[in-house]
């Protein structure tokens, strides 16, 4: 029997931090919260067993610094660290660290998130995994003329990207041939800004494509499983605002498709822990390999509604040493999330940081909120403007969005703008609702005027 945890500590803040904790205390598990000045109010401070500042309001100076969180662990004495996602959570160099102080970092070896972190590399290595991949080579582009070149062998439209990019940061669409040099002069100098390397390669552009991803978990004795898929094609600029299981675009044939596609990704690289390989599926249902994300997921709870299983435990048991014992899973029932951000949705997503004067999150039966906020609370300007997460299960699709028309309604929260009315508009539209829609669509759709 693999020896357990003690003690871990949670190099994060916010939800997911919160959410860590819970789980841990029902394995047992002792728990240490980190934390800025800026967050010393929030709920993962106040639940955790052990508590310590690592700074002030600032990212670089707080959850970014390496050597204050390793002194953090040196003084509780945690065993294990657990990064959730976002931060320090696909930062080889972090997970390298852990290791030669003996401390369990919750995640993939660090060679694993090397090897999905640089897309040319993830690509080359799917491509001998024989996993579908986006046509297009994945070489560094060496000058626009280069990239003039290679799209019009391959032909428009094209994407370029960021070899080292992330969060839709790095990525121009290019229709046609005039097009391109301004496409590369921004995408390179928002890759340099974002990510300090302004590398770029290219791609066959899909059009009208789905983002369905495949959640997939691997033990430290080289087996991997999946546990089914996620529809993530809800998005503004490339940034998800609502995940479900199971995709309405998805059949049979391709789920046992995508699975296989997603064990052979993972197998490749002998990998260990929870991770998410993300796919475009076009109109045909046609397949390809975008990314493998080396973490646990913003929107896991949606896989573990349908699956029953708790996402973060599983986890922990991998990391402890515990083989897997389940086979791959599917999807009973269905589950949507909504992410409900501190924005304004009405103008433009504009941050709506300040004090939650008055806070009611919804319940009832096959209800679900994530959230580290609460009436008094003051969401600080510094981080991510996501502040809850509203998951409901059912055993349709059509029963589920009834339910979460229902939850949004019932969720309230004064004092700050969210998203909440945003989701509330797209439950209604009919597109959202017969499942026809892509990555683009709302991009394409009117948004009600200034409330």
């Amino acid at each position: 029997m693999a020896e357990k945890f003690k003690k871990i500590l949670i190099a994060n803040r916010g939800e997911i931090a919160l959410r860590i904790i819970r789980t841990a205390r029902e394995m047992g598990i002792k728990t240490v919260a980190i934390y800025s000045t800026a967050d010393r109010e929030s709920l993962h401070v106040r639940f955790a067993d052990e508590a310590v500042c690592i700074g002030p309001p600032s990212s670089a100076d707080s959850y970014l610094s390496i050597p204050k969180i390793m002194a953090a662990v040196e003084i509780t004495n945690a065993d294990a660290v657990h990064p959730g996602y976002g931060f320090l959570s696909e930062n080889a160099d972090f997970a390298e660290i852990c290791t030669e102080y003996g401390i369990k970092f919750i995640g993939p070896q660090p060679q694993h998130i090397r090897q999905m972190g640089d897309k040319i590399t993830a690509k080359d290595t799917m491509i001998k995994a024989k996993v579908p991949v986006v046509p297009g080579d994945g070489a560094l582009l060496k000058s626009v003329e280069d990239g003039l070149k290679q799209a019009k062998e391959m032909g428009y439209p094209v994407m370029i990207k960021a070899t080292a990019g992330g969060g839709g940061k790095g990525m121009r669409m290019i229709p046609k041939a005039e097009d391109f040099q301004g496409a590369w002069d921004s995408a390179r100098a928002e890759a340099k800004a974002a990510f300090g390397n302004d590398g770029m390669y290219m791609e066959k552009y899909i059009v009208k494509p789905r983002h369905i991803e495949i959640q997939v978990l691997g033990d430290q004795y080289g087996k991997v499983i999946h546990l089914s898929e996620r529809d993530c094609s809800i998005q503004r600029r490339h940034q998800k605002l609502v995940e479900e299981c199971p995709s309405p675009f998805m059949t049979d044939e391709l789920r046992e498709a995508m699975g296989k596609a997603a064990i052979k990704a993972g197998e490749a690289i002998n990998y260990e822990g929870v991770g998410t390989v993300e796919f475009l599926v076009d109109a045909d249902r046609n397949f390809y390999f975008m990314e493998m994300n080396t973490r646990i997921q913003v929107e896991h709870p949606v896989t573990e509604e349908v699956i029953d299983h708790d996402l973060i435990k599983e986890q922990i048991k991998v990391a402890y040493g515990e083989p897997i014992s389940g086979e791959s899973y599917y999807p009973k029932g269905h589950a949507i999330e909504c992410r409900i951000n501190a924005e304004d949705p009405w103008n433009n997503f504009r941050p709506s940081p300040g004090k939650i004067t008055s806070f009611h999150s919804s319940k009832g039966h096959g209800v679900r909120v994530d959230t580290h906020v609460y009436a008094g609370y003051t969401i600080p300007p510094y981080y991510d403007s996501m502040i809850a997460k509203l998951i409901v299960r059912a055993p349709t699709r059509e029963e589920a969005i009834t339910k979460m028309e229902r939850a949004l309604n019932e969720f309230i929260i004064e004092g700050v703008k969210t998203t909440v009315p945003f989701h509330q508009w797209l439950m209604k539209q009919e597109d959202f609702r017969s499942g026809n829609f892509d990555t683009g669509w709302l991009g394409h759709q009117e948004l009600p005027k200034d409330k």
